[in-house]
C-alpha cells in the first residue's frame, strides 16, 4: 500500500478521536484495531453503565444524546459506530499490529496476519482492557474461569467467586446476587478498595452484613480447580477450599507493554508508562504518539476516556504545525 499520513493502532474511543481529528485535518489515515470497532467496549459487562456522563465521552463534537445521563454500553457502542461512519473513517478491523519500526522518516507496520502497512506518523491508542492481570496461578485457564464479567442470568444458583475488589469486582457481585447467585469476594486487601464508586460502597457493605454477599479479605486464591478454589489466608497461613462453579478474575488490565517496546517506545521499567512529551504526547521515537489509556502504565484508573479523548487533538496539533492543545490535568495523574 502506499504510505498515509497517519496510522492509529487501536480503534477504541480515543483512537477514533484520533482519527476524527486527522480526517478534520485532511490529513489521509487508516486505523488498525485488532478486534470490531471499539472492541473493549464489546467486551463489557452487558449492562454496564458508564461512570461519566454522556457529555464527557463524546468525541468529534457530536452530541452524544440519551434519555438518562450515563450511558449504558449498547448506546455507546451505537454512538461510537455512527461518530466512525459520520466522519468516513477508514478501519481495517481485525488485523492486529505486531510491530512498529522506522527507517528515515517512514514507519512500516506489520501485523500479526502478515499485513504490512507505511506512514509517516504513527499514534499508539491501543488502550489496556485486551490484557488482564493474570495472576499464574494453577487452573486460571480452565474454561469456567474468566477474566471478564458478561451478564448474570448464566449464573444464577450458582456458586461464584470473584477475585478482586474493585468498581468491577463490586458492581459484577451485586448484580450477580441480585439474580440469586451465591457470591464470595476474595482479596487480599483488609477491605473494598478506596477507588470503588462511592454510591456503591454503601450498597455492597450493607450486603455484606446481611451475609448476601460473602468476604474474604486479607486472603489470595493459590489454585483454581473444576469445583473449587484453593484460598491461602495472608495473616495466618490457613489454607481452605471454597466452592466455585465460575470464576470471575477481576483485577484488573495492563497496557500491552511489549507490543509498545516492540516499537521501539522506552518505558519505565517500575510503572511501565511509556517516555513521551507531556504537551504533545510525542514518543521517544519522532513521529510515533501514544494516544489516551495506553499511556498510563499501571495506573490505569487515572486515565480514561473522559481525558484520553483529548490527547488526539494535541497530537494532529503537532503533527500539522499548529499551537498544540494542551491537557494540562494528565501531567498531575501520572
Amino acid at each position: 500500500m502506499q504510505p498515509v499520513d497517519v496510522i492509529i493502532v487501536g480503534g477504541g474511543p480515543c483512537g477514533l478521536a484520533a482519527g476524527i481529528e486527522a480526517a478534520k485535518a485532511g490529513l489521509s489515515h487508516l486505523i488498525l484495531e485488532m478486534g470490531s470497532l471499539t472492541e473493549s467496549i464489546r467486551q463489557y459487562p452487558r449492562r454496564m453503565h458508564f461512570f461519566s456522563t454522556a457529555e464527557n465521552i463524546e468525541i468529534g463534537g457530536l452530541p452524544f444524546a440519551i434519555s438518562d445521563v450515563k450511558a449504558g454500553r449498547d448506546e455507546a457502542l451505537q454512538y461510537y459506530r455512527k461518530a466512525a461512519a459520520y466522519y468516513h473513517l477508514n478501519f481495517k478491523l481485525f488485523e492486529e499490529v505486531w510491530e512498529v519500526t522506522k527507517e528515515g522518516e517512514l514507519f512500516t507496520i506489520t501485523t500479526t496476519t502478515g499485513g504490512t502497512y507505511y506512514a509517516h506518523k504513527v499514534i499508539m491508542a491501543t488502550g489496556y482492557f485486551t490484557r488482564p492481570r493474570w495472576l499464574n496461578i494453577p487452573g486460571e485457564k480452565l474454561p469456567h474461569v474468566s477474566h471478564y464479567y458478561d451478564e448474570p442470568f448464566k449464573y444464577s444458583f450458582t456458586n461464584v467467586v470473584i477475585i478482586g475488589a474493585s468498581n468491577s469486582a463490586v458492581e459484577a457481585a451485586l448484580e450477580l446476587y441480585r439474580h440469586d447467585v451465591n457470591i464470595t469476594v476474595v482479596h487480599r486487601g483488609e477491605d473494598f478498595r478506596s477507588t470503588v464508586k462511592y454510591w456503591l460502597v454503601p450498597d455492597v457493605k450493607n450486603r455484606v452484613k446481611e451475609g448476601k454477599i460473602k468476604t474474604i479479605f486479607n486472603a489470595c486464591v493459590t489454585q483454581i480447580d473444576e469445583h473449587s478454589i484453593t484460598v491461602n489466608d495472608l495473616k495466618t497461613g490457613e489454607e481452605r477450599q471454597i466452592p466455585a462453579d465460575f470464576v470471575f478474575i477481576l483485577t484488573g488490565y495492563i497496557p500491552d507493554a511489549a507490543l509498545l517496546a516492540r516499537c521501539g517506545i522506552d518505558l519505565n521499567p517500575e510503572t511501565q508508562v511509556p517516555v513521551f512529551d507531556r504537551e504533545t504526547f510525542e514518543t521517544n521515537v519522532p513521529g510515533l504518539y501514544v494516544c489516551g489509556t495506553v499511556l498510563a502504565g499501571i495506573y490505569t484508573e487515572k486515565v480514561f476516556i473522559e481525558n484520553g479523548r483529548e490527547h488526539a487533538q494535541s497530537i494532529i496539533d503537532h503533527i500539522m504545525g499548529r499551537e498544540v492543545h494542551k491537557v494540562a490535568e494528565l501531567i498531575q495523574r501520572i
